[in-house]
């Protein structure tokens, strides 16, 4: 199965993984800078684009809403996409490692 928007773009895949566990925006912003060792710092209006493009596909919902903030957690079909993510990174991984290859990268 592929999909249209595979491979992930760096920021779909931070969100998908950040939400893992039930988030509201800000929280994932912040876990997205921690899982990322300060290197991937999400501007709001890129979060808030990326988060409703992976709502309508079906990839995260919302959970519930904290006073003004909307918490959203990934879906199965999400984690779904996510597997598949890594398989594929896993695979070019491997082809870094390859033992037929002298070629040192």
């Amino acid at each position: 199965m592929k999909h249209k928007l595979l491979p992930l773009s760096e920021t779909m895949h931070y969100i998908l993984l950040a939400l893992r566990e039930p988030l509201h925006g800000y929280a994932v912003m912040q876990k997205i800078k921690k899982l990322s060792n300060g290197s991937v710092i999400l501007a709001a209006g890129t979060l808030y684009g990326a988060i409703e493009n992976l709502k309508k596909h079906g990839w995260i919902e919302p959970v519930e809403n904290s006073g003004r903030r909307k918490i959203y957690r990934i879906t199965t079909e999400g984690r779904v996409v996510l597997k598949m993510e890594k398989e594929r990174l896993m695979h070019i991984l491997s082809l870094y490692e390859g033992r037929d290859s002298n070629e040192e990268v």
